[in-house]
């Protein structure tokens, strides 16, 4: 990565489920079978997911199943999850789907000279990397820059890490209103106003946007198909 020392950076960090892509359920099914890998028993059920880091949802769901989970024991599992997306990418790419405006709203933003993209997600980093890269939406992403389901439970914390990160990886200080995470929860935006970074949210999940607008979202949209309109959002958003 190129030192942009002295430059300003806007940087832009991508939840993925439900605002790039949609599974459409075969993740809780791969999930299950890491589940069971690891733990030697069945996923009965699922703890919730939305906007919830990996590392707490194996946590929690281990509980509902009257285990007491080690650090050890979820660093298995994600490992276990990776291989069960990678052994099973015909049927995630079968199933699931990028969502509409996705690519183009990557590639926009890619044009920009002064954008630097990366991930903010729940997810495991290789399972990240994987999803995006199945549904070919992988190739603007600056992975390590990123905060992962595996460094830390809470999602504000992952925001402030990638910013961390970023700025180690531009040779620059990546500032909180140069910053603009793009979600689909109001977990997303829970975590954009802790860590006092703009979001945009986008309703291509499970809430709708007066939910997220109520939740403190500054710009709402029905999805990213519109990519002109996202723009807008992000240039609006801008110095915040």
């Amino acid at each position: 990565m190129h030192d942009r020392k002295g430059v300003t950076v806007r940087l832009i960090l991508w939840d993925i489920d439900h605002t790039l892509i949609d599974t459409r359920g075969i993740g809780e099914e791969l999930s299950g079978e890491a589940f069971e890998r690891t733990t030697g028993q069945p996923m009965l059920r699922q703890a919730r997911v939305d906007g919830i880091t990996e590392a707490v949802i194996f946590r929690e769901t281990a509980k509902l199943h009257g285990l007491n989970p080690s650090r050890a024991d979820f660093e298995r599992f994600a490992r276990e999850l990776a291989e069960r997306h990678i052994a099973r990418l015909a049927d995630l790419q079968r199933t699931g789907h990028a969502l509409p405006g996705a690519g183009a709203a990557l590639k926009s933003l890619a044009a920009m000279d002064d954008v630097a993209q990366t991930a903010v997600t729940g997810n495991v980093r290789p399972v990240a990397e994987i999803k995006l890269r199945a549904f070919g939406l992988d190739h603007h992403i600056d992975w390590p820059a990123g905060g992962y389901g595996e460094d830390a439970d809470e999602r504000a914390d992952l925001v402030r890490l990638a910013m961390r990160r970023a700025s180690t990886r531009y040779g620059t200080d990546i500032r909180q209103q140069d910053t603009v995470i793009v979600g689909d929860t109001p977990a997303d935006v829970a975590a954009a106003l802790d860590a006092g970074v703009p979001v945009i949210a986008v309703a291509s999940g499970k809430f709708n946007q007066d939910e997220l607008r109520d939740a403190g979202a500054e710009c709402t949209l029905p999805d990213l198909a519109d990519t002109e309109a996202f723009i807008r959002c992000v240039d609006e958003l801008r110095g915040r």
